[in-house]
């Protein structure tokens, strides 16, 4: 594992256990999960789904027996719901996927009338472990947001920002990123990242430096900083890497974990709590360092006061 996740995972562990609705849990790979985050004393599990299926993915994953208690469900739409509602009712205090299609859980989650929504617009972060950097990377949004404007940016930034400090990043520098480093009228991503670094100006947005536009080199690099005479506090050292769309994300992301050998982990910020976001081709480490990082972001009180339903 790499040193920063392991970082995380120790600070994680000096916290009280985090009681997490798991939502369908009904394949090995995330009953692999569930029973490492729980013997690592991070979460414990509330299963949400066919109980048939959850003992057989249970089987598959090397479990003997099941000792979490379990809420009986008949398929996937009803064990999202069902998991939302343990979260209303003040029984757990995070969520985490199983295997069900994210637009499915995500479903329940903004549900206008029995959902977590806040004020703020729910996003994705992944927390990156990356070669060359003694501090995480934070990439977003790469996973909900399809195409955000410039309201949804302002809150996708916020959520990093909180995520940033709960994880215990004392400076976050935020890049804005586009396909360069001035702003160019034909480019709605340098518009936007214009206006995002006036918005953190007017205490619009708050507890980090915000620089950009800045294409990917310069936010990086300080070498493409130096040919580029570019003079900026985030330029070249940025933490956290804010994408034009999901798009660009999502390719950001994937390349970082496939070619650079990166190791991420997904989390869901901006509900009324952490949702715990995997992919199936996550390694362990990174799912229980996924479970980790909730735990730091349930801690803190991101949203008080902005709680809608």
């Amino acid at each position: 594992m790499h040193p920063i996740f392991e970082a995380l995972l120790s600070r994680a562990k000096g916290q009280p256990c985090l009681r997490v609705a798991v939502a369908h849990p009904c394949d090995a790979v995330t009953m692999e999960s569930v029973a490492a985050a729980s013997k690592a004393g991070l979460i414990e599990p509330f299963l949400v789904g066919p109980e048939a299926r959850i003992r057989l993915a249970a089987q598959e994953a090397g479990i003997d027996s099941v000792v979490w208690p379990m809420t009986q469900t008949p398929h996937s739409h009803a064990s999202a719901a069902a998991a939302v509602s343990l979260v209303r009712e003040g029984k757990v205090d995070a969520l985490m996927k199983g295997s069900l299609h994210t637009d499915e859980l995500m479903e329940a989650v903004i549900d206008s009338d029995c959902g977590l929504r806040t004020e703020r617009r729910i996003s994705h972060c992944y927390v990156m472990a990356t070669k060359g950097h003694a501090e995480p990377l934070i990439v977003t949004d790469a996973a909900i947001n399809i195409a955000p404007d410039l309201h949804d940016k302002a809150d996708i930034v916020q959520n990093a920002i909180d995520l940033a400090h709960a994880i215990g990043i004392e400076e976050v520098r935020v890049a804005l990123l586009s396909a360069a480093e001035t702003i160019n009228p034909a480019i709605q991503s340098t518009l936007d990242a214009a206006a995002l670094c006036k918005m953190a100006d007017r205490g619009q947005i708050m507890g980090a430096l915000l620089d950009g536009p800045l294409a990917l080199d310069n936010a990086i690099n300080m070498g493409a900083v130096a040919q580029k005479h570019i003079r900026s506090n985030v330029a070249g050292k940025a933490n956290v890497l804010v994408v034009p769309d999901l798009v660009a994300g999502n390719i950001l992301a994937k390349t970082l974990s496939f070619m650079a050998h990166a190791e991420a982990a997904g989390i869901v910020v901006g509900a009324r709590v952490p949702i715990i976001l995997t992919s199936r081709a996550d390694t362990l480490e990174s799912r229980i360092v996924s479970c980790a990082i909730a735990v730091l972001l349930a801690k803190i009180p991101l949203l008080k006061g902005v709680v809608k339903g």
